[in-house]
């Protein structure tokens, strides 16, 4: 017996979208019509999709994926690189695992991209190998200032299974997550064959479509699994013909809900700080520890709930001082120091500016 769930798409040639149906009564009336119809196989059609790798980590998104993946808190993780950054002992000779921790740059330099390329070739052959570097300068952070390369290892050669006996579990798991993720960053894409079967009844009024990936060259995932992968590569359809028969087993009709947004964890803050442009590498990780230790904040199964104090604050200051917590006030104030430094303006006549009316507030 061959299986396939598939999500209903036309229904009286009518397409169905996220809210077609209003109620049980409307979903019943469907059931009943769809009960009554012969199916067959009319289309299956295939297609190679490709999946780029991501770039390699700035620390933002090595806080986002220490977390999500390690269970590392941001100041955990920044500890821990912070160590495989200043060095270990290997062989008597205190060696450092990883460039800066503390960056928003994506780039890497060219001798690195070298020796990664290299290394790509020696040990996974050249279908491995993009005919030429990949560069994710293009997405850049909200006031970037890239003085740093992207976190990659010092030395490529140092795999982690070489590495692992000089240095403790946890620095571990992160050294080989940087390695990883800095190796797969400069490797070729992974392709699926994306597959898709369209079922429809006798009278072509009414259709299903299924759709399923089957990894057909596993390019950088051979480095770094990313998540998604998994969701892709879970639908394996069977083999069908186009003409064959299909019976309806089970109609399921489930009813979703609308979430409201989820809380902020310790990664999704972050990463919505990092777009608002709120705070820099170095203090991702202090603001968090700051919100907790002063109670503003209570974590709760690994999601954040303001406490009542937080929210007395946060009120007195959006009321009082609203202009100072907007989040553009940092950020104008940064463009300002650069004005200062290129001699634009006066650094007496932006204090001024500030002071005034901070004065009287």
């Amino acid at each position: 017996n061959k299986y396939v769930t598939a999500s209903i798409n036309l229904l009286d040639n009518k397409k169905i979208e996220k809210f077609s149906f209003k109620n049980k009564e409307e979903i019943n009336k469907a059931i009943s019509i769809l009960n009554k119809k012969k199916f067959s196989v009319t289309d299956i059609s295939g297609k190679v999709v490709n999946r780029n790798p991501s770039g390699p980590f700035t620390t933002s998104t090595l806080q986002q994926t220490a977390s999500s993946r390690l269970g590392f808190g941001a100041s955990r993780t920044m500890q821990i690189a912070q160590k495989l950054y200043q060095g270990v002992e290997i062989e008597g000779e205190t060696i450092g695992l990883i460039t800066y921790m503390r960056t928003d740059g994506t780039n890497i330099s060219k001798e690195a991209i070298d020796d990664f390329r290299k290394f790509i070739i020696d040990d996974y052959g050249q279908k491995y190998l993009p005919d030429n570097a990949n560069n994710y300068s293009g997405k850049k952070a909200k006031n970037a200032q890239e003085a740093h390369e992207a976190i990659r290892p010092t030395n490529i050669l140092r795999k982690p299974s070489e590495i692992k006996k000089y240095i403790n579990a946890d620095q571990f798991k992160l050294y080989e997550l940087i390695w990883s993720r800095a190796l797969s960053s400069q490797m070729t894409p992974a392709e699926f064959d994306r597959n898709t079967i369209i079922i429809s009844s006798d009278d072509n009024k009414i259709n299903f479509r299924a759709s399923g990936s089957i990894i057909k060259f596993d390019g950088f995932l051979k480095v770094y699994q990313s998540q998604e992968t998994d969701e892709d590569a879970k639908n394996i359809l069977p083999e069908v013909k186009v003409g064959e028969e299909i019976s309806v087993l089970k109609l399921i009709d489930e009813q979703h809900f609308t979430d409201p947004p989820p809380r902020f964890s310790e990664a999704s803050l972050v990463k919505k700080m990092e777009e608002l442009g709120i705070g820099r590498p170095s203090t991702y990780a202090s603001i968090i520890t700051v919100l907790s230790t002063r109670n503003y904040v209570e974590l709760m199964s690994k999601r954040f709930h303001p406490t009542d104090r937080g929210k007395l604050i946060s009120a007195f200051l959006e009321k009082l001082f609203s202009k100072y917590v907007d989040y553009n006030f940092t950020a104008d104030l940064e463009n300002q120091l650069d004005e200062i430094t290129s001699g634009n303006i006066e650094w007496v006549e932006v204090l001024n500016n500030f002071w005034k009316d901070f004065y009287q507030n």
